[in-house]
């Protein structure tokens, strides 16, 4: 029941957002837009309406949900695994190594347009990834060699971004670039939307499957391994598989902070610790967080637009402020 309200929750909240916005549609107007590009019979609205909830603002709603969704997912699933209440999805130094690819896009000029952009960042990520397994050495499956190693792999990548920066970046490639760090969706396109469909899916459908461990690790690998599992291979499966969505998420949106982090405590405390109800509920409840988020970063001062994740910033310092003062364990 509370998949399908938070589904509900979902599906209007996509209808109510690509309705905001400096050009005023409705609902209608959106539905018989979505029809008509689906085939069915409909009177589609004037052709410029039409483009603007096809073309702009539907692949930006989507790629929010999509985006929110797949870190709340990656941060439930890492607080399970690292039994760290404060893990989320850049655990790893993914979102630095995601900068670090596209600020080599933006400042040195090594490609060209958003494709270039999320290629760059894609492959920073997985290269930070790379580098916190060469840290972390033979036993990177332990939370404690993981969790340095990701450490040291965030501060590596920080400086080498920053080194670039000061030394080539002119005034407008320094705007863009901190905007992109700080989170956008203005890039959002189809294309960006199937990858993140795709990835999520994957990765979602893998960490539901690992839902019995995750519940036994919450518990610590002493409790899993008594039940039959392998900390070990569970571990390398879902640190990789987590790893992987960060980064593509990372590459579509830029590193949007806190989402992944607090959705899952707050879910957790309307369903419980079950990782078969928490790993849905918490990727639809991110989807609505950030759908909201995207939109009141788009609207709140027209034309201007706040990168999201100053929102989700301020949205999240409070309930980080609040977990971390909250007395005991929390898992």
């Amino acid at each position: 029941m509370r998949v399908l309200i938070a589904a509900a929750t979902l599906a209007l909240s996509i209808a109510a957002s690509v309705t905001i916005g400096v050009a005023d549609l409705s609902v209608g107007e959106v539905l018989r837009t979505v029809a008509a590009h689906c085939g069915l019979p409909v009177q589609p609205p004037a052709p410029l309406d039409a483009s603007i909830v096809w073309d702009l603002r539907m692949p930006r709603v989507l790629l929010a949900a999509l985006v929110g969704g797949g870190l709340a997912v990656c941060g439930a699933v890492l607080q399970a695994l690292t039994r760290n209440p404060l893990a989320d999805p850049y655990l790893l130094g993914i979102s630095a190594g995601a900068s670090t690819g596209a600020v080599g896009v933006l400042v040195l000029g090594l490609g060209a347009g958003a494709v270039a952009l999320s290629t760059g960042a894609f492959a920073g990520s997985t290269a930070a990834f790379g580098v916190a397994l060469l840290l972390a050495g033979r036993r990177w499956t332990q939370p404690s060699r993981i969790l340095l190693a990701g450490v040291a792999t965030a501060q590596l990548f920080s400086a080498v971004t920053s080194l670039i920066m000061i030394s080539a970046a002119g005034p407008d490639s320094t705007r863009s670039t901190l905007f992109w760090l700080l989170g956008s969706l203005t890039a959002a396109s189809w294309p960006s939307v199937a990858l993140c469909t795709a990835g999520c899916g994957a990765a979602l459908l893998v960490c539901w499957a690992s839902a019995p461990a995750l519940d036994a690790f919450s518990f610590g690998a002493d409790v899993a391994q008594s039940l039959g599992f392998s900390p070990a291979r569970v571990r390398a499966l879902l640190f990789a598989v987590t790893a992987l969505l960060a980064a593509v998420l990372v590459a579509a949106s830029g590193a949007i902070g806190f989402v992944g982090l607090t959705v899952p405590h707050l879910v957790r405390r309307l369903t419980g610790s079950r990782h078969r109800t928490l790993l849905p509920v918490s990727a639809l409840a991110g989807a609505v967080l950030l759908v909201w988020a995207d939109t009141l970063a788009r609207t709140a001062f027209a034309p201007q637009e706040l990168p999201v994740g100053v929102v989700t910033a301020l949205l999240g310092v409070p309930v980080f402020a609040w977990l971390f003062r909250r007395p005991g364990p929390a898992r």
